[in-house]
């Protein structure tokens, strides 16, 4: 079993990896933040100067006496000019290190956010139906969106700063032990006790910052599901019911925040009142020492201004401990989405397949969402190339779920799939996908304009192509009477435009496609009579050479079909013929 310290290691590890792009970025950001360790060790040296060399009646520290001009030698007010020019110094170099690591930092970090949240959105989509099915799309938007932003603060702002500390730590108690061995033994005490502070709140906030993050992703999916569904929730009035249910939400989020912030807030006391105590130890030993002569007063200046640096980076630290684990927290969420693998994957070296004939097959196919609640069962049929299949049942009975099975957004449990005699397991899927054309039920349009919806399938396809594709499924006429024609945006789902016009652009879309094999899923259940003539009309023109399935429970939408799949407590029965067809249908599927 990984212990804390292992699974942290290998999560550092793992984002180092996948920073590997950035690794030039990095190195540069590095070297600018190690120039902050020698330009910390001269912040005290001007003062040391003015109080030795100008109050005082000592020389010049020999390094700067070396590397100074004659000129500001000569007297104490030359020597008091080398001071102040020296702090003006110091201080411009540190704020033009501060510039370019802000720069550097903030080019590089959010390059590498970009590509890491790109990775994670290219994975989420290639996942299975079962995932979203399982998860829902909130999750999935918030660690996108927030816990891949963990990779910039783990990668560069809370690694290089640790480096950073510890390069001033190490300088600065090299320089302590040298003015004064004695005084170093208090940061030897000191650093220790605060890294083992900083462990314990290590181990104590991660989990409290996973269960967090879990609370945020949960509110963030109640206000996606009320948004997305706010036409159900004003009719049914439950505003105050939902606003009830986002509070509550809201509260158990607040008060695990509530909760890091004490357990972060004990551990910063505690670990202020060690650097407190270090410090006044420093201070008093210090001051015995220049009382005695056997240490200057400037040299009790450095150490004192060298301890106040060296506890300033330790304290630092543990104040950035709450947010580290927080970064870790959402990193751990973010690689869980990156380790999650589909349910449907490509076979290596996949078989090509450019157009296919239309021929599909089921052979004995079981499926469940979940293995022990069986939807289809043992089922077996065929459709021949160009077939017109109508699939009926009543509602729950597998219908849309075989259409499903056919795309191959589900695999099969048990028996096998067949395209033209070839298992649909057996091509590329990008392939496969490229023979369907689907006409769902309620139409998805993306929030852009009409031409580029129906392009969706074809972003190549010319004006054209885009207008033909429009006039064949009766959705030109509506078009063009919009104010920008083609180029109308039609909001968020479509939701600017009709359900009839919405589907018409669904159809004219699948024209666009011009894939053999249609799958038409209640395409008219929700529209009026009238409009459902306009819809069939369509249908048939786009039917013509392909093989196509229709889901419906309206007689009228399924009369020119060749074949009838109907689907009871999981089972098909087949049967044929438009002469059988009016005949046979059963009263329940006319709803």
């Amino acid at each position: 079993m990984q212990t804390s310290s292992s699974k942290d290691t290998a999560l550092f590890r793992r984002l180092l990896l996948e920073a590997r792009p950035f690794w030039g970025h990095i190195f540069v950001i590095f070297v600018v933040n190690v120039l902050a360790t020698p330009l910390a060790l001269l912040i005290p040296l001007p003062l040391k100067v003015v109080v030795d060399s100008v109050l005082g009646e000592k020389p010049l520290p020999g390094f700067l006496e070396a590397i100074t001009p004659q000129f500001f030698h000569e007297s104490i007010g030359r020597i008091l000019l080398l001071a102040a020019l020296l702090t003006v110094f110091v201080s411009l170099m540190r704020q033009l290190q501060g510039l370019a690591n802000s720069y550097l930092q903030a080019y590089t970090g959010e390059n590498l956010v970009r590509a890491f949240r790109a990775k994670l959105f290219r994975h989420v989509q290639r996942l299975s139906l079962t995932y979203h099915d399982a998860r829902g799309t909130a999750d999935s938007v918030y660690r996108i969106q927030n816990d891949a932003r963990s990779i910039q603060y783990i990668a560069i702002n809370g690694v290089f700063p640790f480096v950073a500390a510890s390069a001033t730590v190490i300088s600065m108690m090299v320089i302590i032990a040298r003015l004064e061995w004695s005084l170093v033994l208090i940061p030897v005490i000191v650093v220790p006790t605060v890294i083992l502070l900083v462990r314990e709140s290590r181990r104590r906030l991660r989990q409290r910052w996973i269960e967090a993050k879990e609370i945020e992703s949960s509110t963030m999916g109640v206000v996606q599901e009320v948004l997305s569904a706010v036409r159900v929730v004003k009719a049914f009035g439950t505003e105050d019911q939902e606003h009830s249910r986002f509070v509550r939400r809201s509260n158990e989020g607040a008060q695990g925040q509530i909760r890091i912030a004490l357990t972060a807030g004990v551990f910063d006391v505690m670990v202020g009142l060690t650097i407190a105590l270090g410090t006044a130890a420093a201070l008093w030993i210090g001051v015995q020492k220049v009382q005695s002569g056997t240490l200057s007063l400037g040299s009790l200046l450095i150490v004192m201004s060298y301890l106040a640096q060296l506890y300033s980076p330790l304290d630092t630290i543990s104040k950035k401990s709450s947010q580290l684990q927080a970064s870790l927290a959402s990193a751990d969420r973010a690689f869980a989405l990156l380790d999650e693998s589909p349910d449907v994957v490509d076979k290596p070296h996949g078989k090509h397949l450019v157009r296919a004939k239309g021929e599909i097959a089921f052979a004995g196919v079981s499926f469940g969402y979940k293995r022990e609640r069986r939807i289809l069962h043992d089922v077996s049929f065929q459709i021949p190339q160009g077939g017109r299949v109508a699939i009926t049942g009543a509602t729950g009975s597998g219908k849309t779920t075989l259409a499903g099975l056919i795309a191959r957004f589900y695999d099969p449990n048990q028996g096998a799939i067949s395209l033209d005699g070839v298992d649909l397991r057996d091509y590329r899927l990008a392939d496969l996908r490229q023979q369907f054309a689907i006409v769902p039920q309620d139409p998805v349009l993306f929030s852009t304009t009409i031409g580029e919806n129906i392009a969706y399938a074809r972003p190549d396809a010319s004006e054209a192509d885009i207008v033909a594709a429009a006039k064949a499924a009766n959705a030109h006429d509506f078009i063009v009477r919009l104010p920008d024609g083609y180029a109308t945006v039609v909001g968020e789902r479509g939701m600017s435009l009709s359900g009839g016009e919405r589907q018409r652009i669904s159809i004219a879309r699948a024209f666009l496609k011009n894939a053999p094999i249609l799958i038409l899923d209640e395409p008219t259940s929700a529209l009026d009579t009238g409009t459902e003539t306009t819809l069939i009309e369509a249908m048939e023109r786009l039917m013509q050479g392909r093989t196509s399935l229709t889901i419906a429970h309206r007689l009228s939408t399924v009369r020119n079909c060749d074949w009838r799949l109907h689907f009871e407590e999981g089972h098909v029965e087949v049967r044929r013929t438009n002469a059988q067809l009016d005949e046979v249908l059963p009263t329940e599927a006319l709803a």
